[in-house]
């Protein structure tokens, strides 16, 4: 049980990645916090997930939302171990045609909704001597993808505050990494073309698509003790597509 009486907070764990972490958290022995925009879709996570799981609906790009969220959780659980920023959206469009609007809704999301968080949780983690904190970023990050102005520039950032959160907070006991999926069967790939599905398969050299489980076991491993001397790193887990 790496993860044994645990308190995890992950954001965007109503479905796809995010709830594959809080299932994969909680067999491991954690407590959940399920913090989620889609209260339908919370409320249902945290029915399948059981009694270690909470819903909080929070939206990460407004600071008093967030507020409330650590609140909440402090008054119930009385500490914050874990923080996964796993919240994200996409507004996807070649730049010529991107608006202000689509720009500016995924900074605010993907990007200063991750500074709200970690600002929030950091002075319990301090508190408390240390804690985890895991960022997602994203191939598209480091290497850039056609259509994603946007998307790409946040989970650029995501790396280069994670590098900077490493140096301010490891004297603090707290470990800050990151993790940068690839293409990745969430419901959204899923219902895309098979032609285009077989297209992403082949250039990638396991020859196949991540599953949500895959990023999730990268996140329980940052999370865990045996990545205590982990730090500052951003973890591919993208079947060496780019490699």
């Amino acid at each position: 049980m790496r993860l044994n009486n645990k308190i995890a907070i992950i954001t965007g764990a109503a479905n796809g990645i995010g709830y594959a972490a809080a299932e994969r958290f909680i067999e491991e022995g954690a407590f959940v916090v399920i913090a989620d925009f889609n209260e339908d879709a919370g409320v249902l996570a945290a029915q399948h997930l059981g009694d270690q799981a909470l819903f909080v609906q929070v939206d990460v790009a407004d600071r008093e939302s967030v507020k409330n969220l650590v609140a909440t959780v402090i008054e119930q659980m009385g500490r914050v171990d874990i923080l996964v920023n796993n919240a994200g959206i996409t507004r996807d469009a070649m730049l010529t045609k991107m608006t202000e609007d689509q720009f500016h809704q995924v900074l605010d999301v993907n990007l200063t909704g991750v500074f709200h968080c970690t600002q929030e949780v950091i002075p319990h983690m301090v508190a408390a001597g240390g804690g985890k904190i895991i960022n997602t970023s994203s191939v598209s990050g480091v290497y850039g993808n056609v259509g994603q102005t946007n998307y790409a520039a946040t989970k650029a950032a995501i790396i280069g505050m994670t590098k900077t959160w490493a140096k301010e907070l490891g004297r603090k006991g707290i470990n800050v990494n990151a993790v940068a999926p690839g293409f990745t069967e969430t419901d959204m790939v899923k219902k895309m073309p098979e032609n285009v599905l077989a297209q992403m398969r082949s250039i990638v050299p396991l020859q196949r698509l991540g599953t949500p489980r895959d990023i999730a076991n990268a996140y329980l491993f940052l999370a865990s003790d045996e990545a205590s001397y982990v730090h500052g790193h951003t973890l591919h887990v993208d079947g060496a597509i780019m490699m």
